[in-house]
């Protein structure tokens, strides 16, 4: 299992087909922020999304959405907040904000965002 900070820090690209999501690490999922939708409720009864965790990788399945490439322009980004598998999530050091851009051959590039960078708290 790959952490967050090693998928970053060796550049591995997730991957996306039609309304899922695929990231290289396993993780929590603390929020999500997609087109105009922020998303923080995960249950299996959710209407907007769907978390499925394998022993290598977290999807997420965009319920409401029926493929990514048509509701995230390549000027904009999901956005994530998540924390590190078996991590403190009450630890708000802990809490990585990640943003997610939709590329080319079904590749999803992942970044850390900086201080900087607008993100709805």
């Amino acid at each position: 299992m790959k952490t967050i900070e090693e998928a970053l820090k060796y550049g591995q690209y997730g991957l996306y087909y039609g309304n899922r999501a695929i990231l290289p690490f396993n993780c929590e999922i603390l929020k999500v922020i997609i087109d105009d939708d922020i998303i923080m409720n995960f249950s299996p009864d959710s209407k907007l999304i769907y978390i499925h965790e394998s022993a290598n990788y977290t999807e997420i399945y965009f319920k409401q959405y029926k493929n990514l490439k048509d509701v995230v322009s390549k000027y904009e980004a999901v956005k994530l907040i998540v924390v590190e598998k078996d991590k403190d999530i009450f630890n708000f050091d802990n809490h990585i904000k990640l943003v997610i851009h939709i590329e080319d051959e079904h590749k999803l590039k992942i970044e850390k965002t900086d201080e900087d960078i607008l993100f709805i708290e």
